[in-house]
């Protein structure tokens, strides 16, 4: 399966939603599923915030 986003980004993600504690040794199994969810939904803010700047 390929990655979408890179580790890297993802901590700085969690980092910026405030759990980042749960997976700084790499285990994305101790988050819940809302923070997941709170990941994906704020990646994708970026996104398309980044979208809208190249317009």
């Amino acid at each position: 399966m390929a990655r979408i986003m890179s580790d890297k980004t993802k901590y700085e993600l969690a980092e910026e939603l405030g759990f980042a504690d749960k997976v700084k040794d790499g285990d994305w199994g101790n988050i819940t599923t809302r923070e997941a969810g709170s990941l994906v939904k704020r990646a994708i803010e970026k996104v398309e915030e980044s979208m809208a700047q190249q317009k």
